[in-house]
C-alpha cells in the first residue's frame, strides 16, 4: 500500500469532494477518482459509496480514515527524523549515569536544557557497567570511570571525596581531615557500587589502615541521614543534605577525590552535537563545583 494513496484519500476526505481534491493536489478530477479506485482494490474495502454521481464517506471509510491519517503523520515523523540524523541533528537524547552522578550532575544539568536541545530521557546505570556496552544504550555516559581509549570523552571535573559530619561534631569548623584522623571516627560508608567507597578503600590499603568500625549502607543518602544522626562520618562524594559538614579528606598531603568523564562513540551520527552538550556540560559542572578544579 503506496503512502500517495492514502494521501489521495486523506485529500478527499478532508476537501469535501474529488474535484476539490484535485485541485489542490493538482490532479485532473477522473485521474483521482482512478488512484481512490485502486487504493480501494488494494484494501478489499468500498471507503466510498457512489450514488447521484457523488462520492460520499461509507462506514468502512469512515473507519479508516483516521488510521490512513496517522499513517501519513507518522511517515512525515519518520522523514523529517531521517533528514535531522542526515544534517547530524538530534531529536532526542539519552544520557547514562551512576546513582550519584545521576542525582547531582546529570539531572541538575538536564534542568538547564533550552527547547532547541534534544529531547532528554535518563537511565541509572551501574559503575561498573561495560562502557562499550553502555554506550550501545545511550548516547551520552557521564561517569566517574576513565574511558577506554577508543572511546570519544571529555574530563569534565574532579570531585572530592567528603567526609560529612553534623555541626556538633569537633570537626565542624574545619575544612578537612586527615585519613589517619579519620580511622579514629565510626565510618559510615556507601557500598563497592560507589566510586567514593572504592577510592577510600585504595587510600586506606596504600596507608595500611583501618577504621575501628564502620557501618555499611547500600544508599549514599542513607549514609548522610546516619552521620546527621550523630552515628559517624559519612564517606560520600554526594553533595551535603541534613545540614552536614563537608570535611576534604587528605591523604598524602593530596584530597581524596575522583575523576568525571562524560563518553560518547566517536562514530555516532551525531558526534559534533555531542561535543558541544559534553563542553557545555563540563562548563556546568565547573560552575557547580568552582572550587573543585
Amino acid at each position: 500500500m503506496e503512502t500517495r494513496l492514502l494521501r489521495y484519500f486523506v485529500a478527499v476526505v478532508d476537501a469535501g469532494t474529488v474535484s476539490a481534491a484535485a485541485d489542490e493536489l493538482h490532479m485532473t478530477q477522473p485521474g483521482l477518482s482512478r488512484q481512490i479506485r485502486q487504493l480501494e482494490q488494494q484494501l478489499g474495502l468500498t471507503l466510498f459509496s457512489r450514488a447521484g454521481g457523488r462520492l460520499q464517506l461509507s462506514s468502512q471509510g469512515r473507519e479508516f480514515y483516521g488510521t490512513a491519517a496517522d499513517l501519513l503523520q507518522r511517515h512525515r515523523a519518520a522523514g523529517e527524523y531521517a533528514a535531522h540524523l542526515a544534517q547530524g541533528r538530534m531529536p532526542t537524547i539519552s544520557l547514562g549515569a551512576p546513582t550519584t552522578t545521576l542525582t547531582d550532575v546529570v539531572a541538575p544539568f538536564v534542568a538547564t536544557f533550552h527547547p532547541q536541545d534534544p529531547v532528554p530521557s535518563v537511565t541509572e546505570m551501574l559503575l561498573e557497567a561495560d562502557m562499550d556496552r553502555a554506550l550501545s544504550t545511550v548516547d551520552l555516559l557521564v561517569a566517574p570511570v576513565r574511558p577506554p581509549a577508543e572511546v570519544a570523552s571529555l574530563h569534565l571535573v574532579n570531585l572530592p571525596v567528603w567526609a560529612y559530619v553534623p555541626q556538633p561534631h569537633q570537626w565542624a569548623a574545619r575544612a578537612s581531615v586527615t585519613l589517619e584522623e579519620l580511622t579514629q571516627e565510626t565510618l559510615i560508608l556507601p557500598s563497592m557500587e560507589f566510586k567514593a567507597r572504592r577510592v577510600l578503600e585504595s587510600a586506606l590499603d596504600d596507608a595500611q589502615l583501618n577504621p575501628p568500625t564502620t557501618l555499611q549502607t547500600p544508599h549514599s543518602q542513607v549514609a548522610q541521614a546516619l552521620a546527621a544522626a550523630g552515628r559517624g562520618a559519612a564517606v560520600v562524594t554526594d553533595d551535603a543534605r541534613y545540614d552536614l559538614h563537608p570535611l576534604r579528606i587528605l591523604h598524602r598531603d593530596a584530597p581524596l577525590q575522583i575523576h568525571l568523564y562524560a563518553a560518547w562513540r566517536a562514530e555516532h551520527h551525531a558526534v559534533f552535537t555531542l561535543e558541544r552538550l559534553a563542553d557545555r556540560l563540563r562548563e556546568f559542572c565547573q560552575a557547580r563545583y568552582p572550587s573543585l578544579g
